[in-house]
């Protein structure tokens, strides 16, 4: 594996440091929190700056952004334009339920989009305020009755 930036959150053993390197040969920046930074001998620190590679402790606390803020905005624009979650989480290789956390600020619906047009909707609900049957409307507007007592509920 080929990586240059590496987050880790155990404390750096000789053997752990080892381990990393075998891991990413690569590698130039190891962060870790600061908790584990003060703890860390400063021979070993010493010893990665030689191998140039720089330690540093990493400033927020708790769990490290999976996402980034340009995934986020991205997922948003594409909602926007009109696609799914689901769309979108295959196209981005995002779980369905992470599409829905990420955008809880735009009140999706889950499930399935209506068959039925808005306008649809409101032709049923006018024929029968204008005193139509269920059936009828079901037979006049080729929707199954089964919908029509749906839409009206």
């Amino acid at each position: 594996m080929s990586l240059e930036k590496v987050h880790i959150n155990q404390p750096l053993t000789s053997r752990k440091i080892m381990e990393v390197l075998e891991k990413y040969p690569d590698l130039k920046k190891i962060t870790c929190p600061a908790s584990l930074y003060k703890r860390t001998s400063p021979k070993y620190l010493d010893a990665l700056k030689e191998l140039g590679i720089e330690v540093e402790p990493r400033a927020g606390k708790g769990r490290p952004k999976k996402y980034q803020e340009k995934d986020i905005f991205l997922i948003k624009s594409l909602l926007k334009g009109g696609k799914t979650p689901k769309e979108i989480s295959k196209e981005m290789k995002i779980p369905l339920k992470s599409i829905y956390y990420l955008n809880r600020d735009l009140t999706l619906k889950k499930g399935r989009k209506s068959k039925y047009s808005r306008n649809m909707h409101l032709k049923v609900r006018e024929m029968a305020k204008k005193g139509a049957s269920k059936k009828q409307i079901s037979e006049k507007l080729h929707i199954p009755l089964r919908t029509v007592y749906y839409i009206l509920k």
